[in-house]
């Protein structure tokens, strides 16, 4: 089954003989490896790049455990260079090689090789690419499968809602969709899970009482959408579980799930007066599939569900992505005078672009629409302003100029924002 990946494809092609390191990161599983050997390969070879110019080494294959050592990595390329022109060496899983800071600053000093890696999210982070290349290396984030590249897989497109329904639930990692039915696709995740996501967090950081890190997981799983902080969660911690875990220690394990792109911070902005608010914040899920597999399926909301999905459809598409409040001066019901503060989901910045965004599962009454339309119509600035909302209803803007988008079109770009 051949997936395609247009938006990461297109940005390797963006930095080819660019002089630096491109090293390719992201969750375990969601497509390093197949992205690399198979579509970037590919498409050298699509522009008359000779496969003799494409050297390929995969070094978690064991028949090529001899690689992993500098030296003899470094001389099986210097044999297959024969001539002057551009060699594109792609290496899989650089971090079980020796010494690689070393063995790549070498070859990026060789005017006709052109690098390209993929890490391990277990030793290899995006931090790592910072500290270690100083400005030499080149990092391309990848995700799971988006929803668009879900249903570019699938052979019956007739069924989009119940293809929704399926990628809301299980998510969007390749494997899965080789599999044949859904207990296999469950089982498949919730091993992902234990033995090798927590597992690389655990070792990395060399956890060993590790109780409170799988609650903590637990807790962040069951409010996505929802506003929190260390100091919130360590009461929670306090007077649920009688565990007296520091606001540091959550601090860190929150750390830790983002190093091992698990989940993304979303930071609130107040919209009015212009600043961000470091806390409280809100956490996402890179693949809602590990998400809901963490909670044995149990807790599927999909008015939650789908506004993690539209916070990760946001990010792919390149929007610096926050949580946005307004604050407004009204009376309560005794004619006193109040601060109220409103959410607007999505604070959406590219470039000099702004978008704000609402998420609304359903918005089938007055009472909904005002209560959706309440915020953003707070916002005194003319960028524009979009609700999505599930559902097949049509695309349309409204008289305020709000355009209201079904998520279909959203998600398969049919209408552009």
């Amino acid at each position: 089954m051949k997936i395609e990946r247009p938006i990461y494809l297109q940005k390797l092609i963006d930095r080819k003989d660019n002089g630096m390191v491109k090293i390719i990161t992201g969750m375990r599983r969601c497509g390093k490896s197949y992205l690399l050997f198979n579509l970037f390969a590919d498409y050298l070879k699509s522009e008359g790049t000779d496969e003799q110019h494409i050297i390929a080494i995969d070094l978690e294959n064991m028949y090529n455990e001899r690689l992993r050592e500098p030296l003899t990595l470094l001389q099986h390329i210097d044999e297959q260079v024969q001539d002057t022109k551009t060699y594109y060496v792609l290496i899989d899983e650089v971090q079980l090689l020796g010494r690689f800071e070393e063995v790549l600053n070498t070859l990026m000093k060789r005017t006709n090789i052109d690098v390209y890696v993929t890490g391990s999210n277990a030793r290899f982070l995006s931090k790592d690419v910072i500290t270690t290349f100083r400005g030499r290396g080149d990092e391309v984030r990848i995700h799971p499968l988006c929803f668009r590249e879900y249903m570019s897989a699938q052979t019956d497109t007739t069924f989009i809602e119940r293809h929704l329904n399926d990628y809301l639930r299980l998510g969007g990692l390749p494997q899965t969709l080789t599999m044949q039915n859904e207990q296999q696709k469950r089982d498949y995740l919730q091993q992902l899970f234990h033995n090798t996501y927590m597992l690389d967090i655990k070792e990395r950081y060399d956890i060993r009482n590790d109780d409170d890190l799988e609650e903590l997981i637990d807790i962040v799983a069951s409010s996505i959408g929802s506003l929190t902080n260390p100091t919130k969660i360590a009461n929670t911690f306090n007077s649920v579980k009688q565990s007296n875990i520091a606001r540091d220690t959550i601090k860190n394990y929150l750390d830790y799930m983002q190093d091992a792109f698990m989940i993304t911070k979303a930071v609130r902005y107040d919209i009015k007066g212009r600043r961000y608010i470091d806390t409280p914040v809100k956490y996402y899920f890179d693949d809602l599939g590990l998400r809901n597999a963490r909670l044995n399926f149990r807790q599927t909301e999909a008015g939650h569900l789908m506004e993690n999905l539209i916070y990760n459809e946001l990010s792919l598409r390149g929007f610096s992505v926050d949580v946005g409040q307004v604050i407004i001066n009204t009376k309560n019901e005794e004619g006193k005078s109040e601060r109220k503060t409103l959410e607007v989901d999505f604070v959406c910045n590219q470039g000099d672009q702004r978008i704000y965004v609402q998420s609304a599962f359903a918005m089938d009454t007055d009472a909904k629409k005002r209560q959706e339309f309440e915020s953003i119509r707070k916002i005194d600035d003319s960028f524009q302003k979009v609700v999505i909302v599930g559902g097949m209803q049509p695309t349309y803007r409204n008289d305020e100029g709000f355009l209201i988008m079904n998520i279909y079109d959203f998600l398969l770009g049919k209408v552009e924002i």
